[in-house]
């Protein structure tokens, strides 16, 4: 709170200091010399500038740590601040913070120096400080003030004037000159500090820049100086143009790609000191394709193989572009013609480089063919597109000849003879050659063929051919070849196919001949069983349609290729536990037929699921029909057996009559069957056996059967249920439900007609029928008293409907309409017994008549008389207008006008009547509603 009232004000700081000062011992054991004291300081004057020195004066104790210290000063203010050496010399300094300015700052400052010593002594005195004005010069303002301000102009265009205002100030607040030195060029300054421009300016004749040097002085001959540069902005108004002599230009055809063909050049008279915003381009598409133009230095460069024969037009017309500025700028342009010159760069070509010609040997001197015809070279200008043929080279060239030399027109000489040993076949080559360098060629082939005179068909080696082949042959598998020869010189190229047999019920083609080599293959699968012969009718032919036919016959040999087929009697089984071994398990059978193998060949084996082998097949082989029979008793005491449900996978081979050796060699086909049998424990009820019905082929079997030992037959019949019986009980269980319905509509039938016919006999009246009066024990009498108290209407409102004002009861919401003939208060206030309705909300129901107000007593009466009081002993028979009724004088209130409340609307308009059992009986008004 001390140091709130410190920066307060300063009498009250130094009233604060006076009494401190009184209350500290020795308070004038420290003291500063010099005070009172002034100082002074030209403003502006660089930090740490001394403004006033002092001493400080003690006694015992060392000036405390901190002190001394300006406490406060007036007005505020931070620009001051003491610096103090060991010698106890102070000097009170400027920090700078702010800079002292006599024309914006206060010119005096008050400062109050405290000052410590350790023994808690202390001294406060006041230093004056007056700030004194100096002599300045003008101060330019704005961005002049601290750099140097750049202005830029268009050329060829007068700037708008002025093109910069100088703005300055001066302390003196005299009258400020502008100049603009020994050199102002172009440029004016008024006396205002506006520079302005004297002319147009042009980038290629003036200088770039100008440099201005603009001095402010004042009435006191201070100045100072700004620097102003005006930059000349070079404005595109001119165009380039080029400078080039040539404009015809000549390029091989084929030249690689990026060859050089000229530099464009060109000039802006805009472009300073070299540097150069130039740039080329090709204006007709129909050179951008063929031809590059490098858009900085000019260079027209080759962009692709140019072929000159592609060309209708050697002639190239390019216009060349050039512009100073990517948009907007000036445009030149100028067209150059490059011509593309042929070279012999294509061979002849031909259709086609090998020739065939077939010449019967009875063909006579004639022209074979014009090569030429068939040749060409597709160079653009003579003599590159020139060729000829050289002289015929080859075995037998002799016979042939060219008329006229190197044409082309090839010509036959003499007569061939094949059957008297000459050549019936030539090969000559020629070749056409460029009659120009490089001298391109090519070589063409010449296949000249004698067919001599053909009169022979083919004969085949053999009269006729029989091959053998298995049943199970794979597809494409060899069968044989037949062969042909043809006594014709040279022999004649042979063709074989089958033209009749070969045919199954399932393929319409099961063999094929190799229409060259004549080898027959088989394109399907045989089956002995079903076809075991083929005859077919083999055809070779010559290549001039003579052809020769033969018969072949495949015998087809049988194998063994066939899987036995066989059935159960059962495919699940049940066996009880304790079935006996050398049981047959519940008369299962098993029947097996190969196509291809007889009965006694098949062998009986399982394979997998006989677990602990308690199951064999008897007999096992030999057989085509044979048993299961349990080998081994079942032993689940012991924990021998664990498994109760068995699956058997038993396989049947038809290898039985094969010996070892054969086994080896011969196809063995196997059958599967699957049989599922499950063990049933502790069966309780002995299946009943049925008589077995044997024919005469299985009983000769089974006698056969019994002679081998270790056979034993045991014949046995058991009711067991199967599953695939399932419908079984399910017919009968909806047999018996329909059946009892039936009945039970039958009884119900029966039961209607009974009723119908047969009527009931009638039972004696209990009750008679006169009603007796009943003699009832004297009971003490019971009065019901019933009062029905005078309801008080309390409001009055007038109806929205009708009009009309009705009274209503605040409390019980009853109402009813106000009568001006209705009775005195006095008379209203006499207790009645009455029954309150509410009057109904349609106008044409109005007051209550007098037959409606008995009907509701009569009704009011016959209700109450039902409803007795528990704690009265007599209850009289109350009906009518004999009831006696006590009445009770209600209590008398202040009808009060209020407007109308709204019903709830869980309230019934018509009250229930009140009963009020102590008041004597008094007789209804009939007016009261």
């Amino acid at each position: 709170m001390d140091g709130h009232i410190l920066r307060k004000t300063q009498n009250m700081l130094c009233l604060y200091l006076v009494i401190l000062l009184g209350e500290i011992p020795g308070g004038i054991a420290v003291s500063f010399v010099g005070f009172p004291g002034t100082g002074t300081v030209i403003e502006h004057s660089p930090n740490n500038t001394v403004v006033y020195s002092f001493n400080i004066s003690l006694s015992k104790s060392p000036v405390a740590s901190g002190f001394p210290v300006i406490i406060n000063s007036n007005p505020l203010t931070k620009a001051f601040s003491i610096n103090c050496e060991p010698t106890l010399t102070c000097k009170v300094v400027t920090t700078g913070k702010p800079t002292l300015d006599y024309e914006t700052m206060p010119s005096q400052f008050d400062l109050q120096l405290l000052v410590y010593d350790t023994a808690g002594a202390s001294d406060l005195q006041i230093l004056k400080i007056q700030v004194l004005r100096s002599k300045e010069p003008p101060v330019i303002q704005g961005n002049m003030a601290d750099q140097t301000v750049i202005v830029y102009i268009l050329e060829t265009k007068r700037p708008v004037n002025p093109i910069y205002q100088i703005h300055a100030a001066d302390s003196e607040k005299g009258p400020l000159n502008y100049s603009l030195g020994s050199a102002p060029g172009p440029f004016s300054v008024s006396s205002t500090g506006t520079v302005s421009s004297l002319k147009d300016f042009d980038s290629e004749t003036d200088p770039p820049y100008y440099v201005l040097n603009i001095t402010v002085i004042n009435n006191l001959g201070l100045s100072t100086t700004g620097t102003l540069i005006v930059n000349i902005i070079n404005v595109n108004d001119e165009s380039p143009y080029f400078i080039m002599n040539k404009s015809v230009f000549r390029i091989p055809e084929e030249s690689t790609p990026g060859t050089p063909i000229t530099t464009i050049s060109a000039k802006d008279p805009d472009d300073r000191d070299g540097f150069t915003s130039l740039r080329y381009s090709i204006s007709n598409p129909r050179g951008i394709p063929d031809f590059y133009i490098n858009p900085v230095t000019g260079a027209i460069l080759v962009a692709r193989r140019i072929d000159r024969e592609a060309m209708t037009n050697p002639n190239t017309s390019l216009i060349i572009s050039v512009t100073d500025s990517p948009s907007g700028g000036h445009r030149n342009q100028t067209t150059i013609v490059i011509i593309i010159e042929d070279e012999n760069d294509n061979p002849p070509e031909c259709t086609g480089y090998n020739f065939r010609w077939v010449i019967p040997e009875t063909e006579t001197t004639k022209t074979v063919i014009n090569l030429k015809a068939n040749c060409k070279d597709i160079d653009a200008e003579p003599p590159n597109n020139w060729f000829n043929f050289t002289e015929l080279s080859g075995a037998g060239s002799e016979k042939f000849t060219q008329d006229p030399a190197g044409s082309g027109r090839i010509k036959l000489i003499g007569n061939f003879d094949p059957e008297n040993g000459s050549m019936t076949s030539y090969s000559l080559t020629t070749q056409v050659n460029d009659v120009v360098a490089p001298y391109y060629a090519n070589t063409i082939y010449l296949y000249f063929k004698i067919i001599p005179v053909n009169g022979f068909a083919p004969v085949f080696s053999n009269l006729s051919y029989v091959f053998n082949v298995s049943e199970i042959a794979a597809v494409n598998s060899q069968i044989g070849k037949v062969s042909a020869t043809d006594k014709d010189l040279p022999s004649a190229e042979i063709s074989y196919s089958i033209v009749g047999g070969g045919f199954t019920h399932y393929y319409s083609d099961i063999f094929w001949i190799h229409p060259k080599e004549g080898i027959i293959k088989l394109l399907g699968t045989l089956d002995y069983e079903t076809k075991p012969r083929y005859t077919l009718t083999v055809q070779a032919s010559d290549n001039e349609g003579k052809n020769t036919t033969i018969s072949v016959i495949v015998n087809v040999l049988e194998v063994n290729d066939e899987k036995p087929d066989c059935s159960t009697s059962s495919s699940s089984l049940a066996v009880p536990v304790d079935t006996a071994s050398g049981t047959n398990i519940d008369g299962l059978t098993i029947r097996c037929t190969d196509r291809d193998s007889s009965p006694q060949s098949f062998i009986y084996s399982i394979g997998s699921g006989n677990v602990n082998n308690h199951f064999t097949f008897s007999p096992n082989a030999g057989c085509n029909v044979s048993r299961l029979i349990l080998a081994l008793p079942f032993d689940y005491k012991s924990g021998f057996d664990k498994v109760w449900d068995y699956t058997l996978k038993v396989f049947i081979t038809d290898n039985n009559l094969l010996s070892a050796t054969d086994r080896a060699g011969v196809h063995v086909q196997t059958g599967t069957v699957t049989i599922a049998i499950k063990v049933i424990p502790n069966p309780t009820t002995v299946a009943p056996t049925t008589m077995c019905i044997i024919t005469f082929e299985q009983l000769t079997l089974f006698d056969n059967l019994r002679d081998e030992p270790g056979i034993t037959i045991v014949t046995s019949r058991k009711n067991v249920y199967f599953a695939s019986a399932w419908y079984v009980p399910f017919i009968i269980c909806l047999g018996v439900l329909l059946l009892l319905g039936f009945l039970a509509y039958l009884l119900y039938l029966l039961a209607k007609y009974i009723r119908a016919h047969c009527p009931p006999k009638p039972k004696a009246e209990k009750k008679p029928l006169i009603k007796m009066p009943e003699k009832k024990k004297a009971k003490k009498e019971v009065v019901w008293e019933m009062t029905n108290i005078n309801t008080v209407f309390d409001g009055e409102a007038r109806d929205p409907v009708t009009g009309k004002w009705y009274e209503f009861n605040s409390k019980s919401g009853a109402r009813r309409w106000k009568d001006t003939k209705a009775p005195s208060q006095e008379e209203a206030k006499k207790p009645v017994a009455q029954v309150t309705t509410a009057p109904p909300a349609s106008k044409s129901q109005g007051n209550l008549n007098e037959k409606d107000t008995d009907t509701s007593d009569r009704k009011l009466e016959g209700s109450n008389s039902k409803r007795p009081k528990p704690s009265e002993k007599k209850k009289p028979e109350i009906s009518g207008q004999d009831t006696t009724l006590k009445l009770q004088k209600p209590k008398e209130e202040t009808t009060v006008k209020r407007p109308a409340p709204p019903i709830p609307p869980h309230r019934s308009p018509i009250p229930t009547p009140k009963i009020y059992p102590s008041l004597p009986p008094k007789p209804i008004l009939k007016n009261e509603v």
